[in-house]
């Protein structure tokens, strides 16, 4: 055989491979592999400068070494999953070779995805997966030092092949090659492994006198490097297209977590990392940064990937749905039992430096915040409700996840977290109590005891005038859906009451004027639970208009917060949804109020005189110019037209209400309240005057109109144009007569005789069409009215 090729260049090491590949169907034996090993080891070695006065890697690439280095790769293999003992050595520097070739190369990429290289090594990669366990294991997996080495520069290979190229990497992603790596790297490197674990790196066979500690950290270091390499590769694999990961890695992303939190996140180190070192060091990192992969990656998997936000579900009460692995229970523990390793702050030349623990503090924490979003997404998802809320254990009502999330708001509430700053805990677990808070079923469980969350969402911590707006958006967004049930069950709205929701938002400042991005969400939840809780209710009614809202300065009341905010506010939503406040409050003022608990005489006659003076608070152009600016740019939610008529029509009954209204009515509208000249007719849905119209969802501005209305001026513009319209309800444009008739008794002037001009020839058309029907009956009331004057 020929001596060790120590001298040869570039070009002769290349062809050397290519006349050996000739050899190896004739002569596959150990000196043949042999000068393979060392022949490619010249050429890996050599290809490693970049600099030189030759272009190696342009000149190699256009040759037969892409194809010789698969051919090489197959023939060491002969077949098996992974190479054998005699094998490693050569495998080792094809790979070497392979990765040196193709770096910062995209000519050289493209060979090599020609000749199927790539393809080959995932292959590999695939033949050691193949070896290990199908469950995750908590200690690292044995592995010879020699393979361990040729398992990181496959990766290696795989990984410079794909950086800034993409037919290699959409190659890698059709081949889903994410979840070999992921499996493989963790198996070989579970996070902080290295601090229970040293006896076990190597194979089986190793004798205890050949593992020394160098032993030791040679496998640790190789493996914390291919840790890092696969994280680098999975991360250049990412795209906003294609899930990497489906439900079968769920159990290998938590053992980040697991580690992170106690009791093995309180363990102390095995002997040979009681002190600082670089080494420990290292691994401290590796650790880290697959915590901060696992936690983006399960954040990602649960926003896009369905079937992760099922499976984690499912696996919170099946544990065999991830080989008894509790990856969603492991989520909830890291996020509120995760802590900052101990050994970060370790003072020493070879340990952390203090701004890199500060960063690492920072980015801790946003792992958390990235597990929670997961965890509020599979909340969210409406398959999972019946999952996450059980009624089967009558001492737990809600169930385990419920209780949970309950519990998270106590302790803060209650001094035990809050101090420690876990507003964390209840942003996550007032978001996920709203995703799966469903009807008056689950509201009456939640504000029931030993639950009793009204009383904990009203405490002063959580809705205080400095509390972050995030932890805001989170507790009022579920009161609001607390309180959407409270009109069929008076008990919820009874409790929402007691604990003083209302006054309690009032003061905590979310609709004052302040810029903030999540401000404008939070202030339209607010609007919602106090539009349902003052519905049909007599008593919030009143305190939301009269009540001073204490720390306020200057004194200001629910009534006049709400104008302020319609007036100054120029989202679409909140002008609306908060008008139909107003609407709600006039509705509960001027029906009659069935009171099933007996009061005295006394207490009768002071509420009505509290229900007078709140009616007359609401007897101001502001809130009759309020209802105007709600029907009039309202052409595209006939649902809030109708409500604007309904509210105006009962305000128009008092004795100083028709002139407020009929000035209002005919007022030029707001630049804001003033639809465009092309849009989408009135939406034709079925209005109703009950209580459900007051439920009705938040309405938004639709975007996409096609379909052409008139230009109006004035609210009574809006309904001439709903009034004409055939495709309205009967019952709407009936409300809209009705309501024609209620003004004429009180109005006078001008506005009256505009009124009429306006109206007169429609009511008369409205007449002649529908007869005796109950549109044209209410039309025609309104002309005899009119003509008996």
């Amino acid at each position: 055989m020929d001596s060790p090729p120590m001298s040869l260049t570039c070009a002769q090491c290349a062809r050397k491979l290519g006349d050996l590949v000739a050899q190896l169907p004739v002569n596959d034996i150990e000196e043949t592999w042999k000068e393979v090993e060392l022949t490619a080891q010249q050429l890996a070695n050599g290809l490693r400068v970049r600099d030189g006065p030759d272009d190696n890697h342009t000149m190699l690439g256009k040759t037969l070494l892409p194809q010789n280095l698969t051919t090489l790769l197959s023939s060491a293999l002969n077949g098996a999953l992974i190479p054998g003992a005699s094998r490693t050595a050569p495998v080792f520097e094809i790979l070497r070779v392979g990765a040196n070739l193709c770096v910062e190369h995209d000519q050289n990429r493209g060979h090599l995805l020609e000749a199927g290289f790539p393809q080959a090594v995932v292959s590999l990669l695939e033949g050691y997966t193949d070896t290990i366990p199908e469950e995750p294991q908590m200690d690292p997996f044995p592995m010879s030092i020699a393979h361990l080495q040729v398992v990181k520069t496959a990766v290696g290979v795989l990984l410079n092949a794909t950086l800034t190229y993409e037919p290699v990497r959409n190659r890698l992603i059709s081949l889903e090659v994410a979840k070999t790596i992921f499996r493989l790297s963790t198996a070989l490197y579970p996070p902080a492994a290295w601090m229970r674990a040293t006896s076990n790196l190597h194979l089986l066979d190793t004798t205890s006198t050949d593992i020394t500690f160098d032993r030791i950290a040679e496998s640790w270091t190789i493996r914390a490097g291919l840790s890092s390499w696969a994280g680098r590769l999975i991360s250049e694999l990412q795209d906003d297209v294609h899930p990497l990961f489906s439900q079968e890695v769920l159990p290998y992303l938590v053992q980040s977590l697991i580690a992170f939190t106690p009791p093995l996140l309180a363990a102390p180190p095995p002997p040979h990392f009681t002190q600082p070192s670089q080494l420990r060091t290292t691994l401290l990192n590796t650790d880290f940064d697959l915590l901060s992969e696992s936690c983006s990656h399960l954040e990602s998997s649960a926003l896009d990937v369905t079937d992760v936000r099922l499976s984690l579900a499912r696996g919170f009460t099946f544990p065999a749905e991830h080989h008894g692995i509790p990856c969603f229970s492991a989520m909830l523990d890291f996020v509120e039992k995760g802590k900052y390793p101990p050994l970060w702050y370790v003072q020493s030349e070879n340990g952390l430096e203090g701004g890199d623990v500060s960063k690492k503090e920072k980015a801790f924490d946003d792992c958390k915040a990235a597990v929670i979003k997961a965890v509020v997404e599979v909340s969210g998802d409406d398959k999972n409700l019946d999952i996450l809320w059980d009624d089967s254990d009558d001492t737990q009502p809600g169930g385990e996840f419920v209780s949970r999330m309950i519990d998270w708001i106590r302790a803060f509430v209650n001094g035990e977290t809050s101090g420690n700053g876990r507003d964390d805990l209840v942003i996550c677990a007032t978001l996920s109590l709203g995703n799966i808070t469903r009807g008056e079923s689950h509201s009456t469980i939640l504000l029931s005891q030993p639950h009793d969350i009204a009383r904990l969402l009203s405490s002063d911590v959580l809705l205080a005038p400095s509390t972050d707006i995030k932890l805001k958006h989170g507790v009022i967004g579920l009161l609001k859906h607390l309180a959407q049930s409270s009109s069929q069950m008076p008990s919820n709205r009874a409790a929402l009451s007691a604990a003083g929701v209302i006054q309690r938002i009032l003061k905590s400042g979310v609709w004052d004027d302040r810029s903030d991005f999540m401000l404008e969400i939070v202030q339209v939840n607010a609007i919602g639970t106090i539009k349902h809780l003052c519905n049909n209710s007599v008593d919030n009614a009143c305190n939301f208009i009269l009540e001073p809202v204490d720390s306020q300065d200057p004194p200001s009341t629910g009534l006049s917060q709400l104008l302020a905010l319609v007036k100054r506010s120029d989202i679409v939503a909140i002008k609306s949804e908060g008008t139909r406040i107003l609407v709600n409050l006039i509705r509960s003022l001027w029906t009659n109020e069935r009171r099933d608990e007996p009061t005295s005489e006394e207490e009768q006659q002071t509420r009505q005189q509290k229900r007078l003076k709140a009616m007359d608070a609401l007897l101001t152009p502001a809130c009759a110019e309020a209802l105007a600016a709600l029907i009039g740019r309202s052409a595209k939610h006939l649902i809030l037209i109708n409500e604007g008529v309904v509210a105006s029509s009962l305000l128009s009954m008092h004795r100083d209400g028709g002139a407020l209204v009929l000035n209002a009515l005919t007022a030029p509208l707001p630049v804001e309240a003033t639809p465009p000249s092309t849009g989408s007719a009135p939406v034709s849905t079925p209005a109703s005057t009950s209580s459900e119209t007051m439920d009705s969802p938040i309405i938004f501005s639709p975007t996409g109109a096609s379909s052409k209305i008139p230009s109006v001026r004035h609210a009574l513009d809006q309904l001439v144009v709903t009034l004409k319209s055939e495709s309205i309800p009967a019952e709407v444009r009936t409300n809209i007569c009705a309501f024609f008739g209620q003004i004429s008794r009180r109005g006078t002037g001008d506005g009256l005789q505009r009124l009429k001009d306006a109206t007169r020839p429609l009511l008369e058309e409205l007449v002649s069409v529908h007869g005796q029907s109950m549109l044209g009956s209410a039309a025609k009331k309104v002309l005899d009215m009119w003509i008996s004057e």
